[in-house]
């Protein structure tokens, strides 16, 4: 008898299941372990950034200060773009653990946003059960 399960591995594009309507409403939320790419935008929306900090501060400043208090991992000052700071587990920090579901949906990043039209492969996404890297 063959598997019904699907076996995704994020950082294998191949394994990847072209995206159709509604299947994000079953989904494992892979997509939410990869590293997320935010700009200047995005943080505000979030919440961790201030509009006037955002408007009167330089961004490798406001990075300096965000690479602190842990809330990204890095800032490519040519390109303008901040890596999210993920959990030990390499969900994304807004991702909750039981559910799945993210707890800022309505103020997600334009990444998220746009996934999977834009990403590694777009109009593909990583659904499915995930390889466990552990072993």
């Amino acid at each position: 008898m063959r598997s019904s399960i699907h076996i995704v591995d994020v950082d294998r594009v191949e394994t990847w299941s072209r995206y159709r309507p509604g299947l994000c409403d079953r989904c494992a939320a892979n997509c939410c372990t990869m590293p997320l790419e935010v700009k200047l935008p995005d943080l505000v929306r979030l919440g961790l950034v201030d509009p006037f900090e955002a408007d009167h501060e330089e961004p490798k400043q406001i990075a300096k200060r965000l690479l602190k208090i842990g809330a990204i991992d890095r800032f490519n000052i040519k390109h303008g773009i901040f890596t999210m700071a993920r959990r030990a587990s390499g969900d994304c920090q807004y991702l909750d653990a039981r559910s799945r579901r993210c707890t800022v949906y309505e103020r997600r990043p334009d990444t998220c946003r746009k996934h999977p039209q834009v990403g590694p492969r777009p109009g593909y996404c990583p659904y499915g059960a995930r390889v466990d890297k552990t072993t």
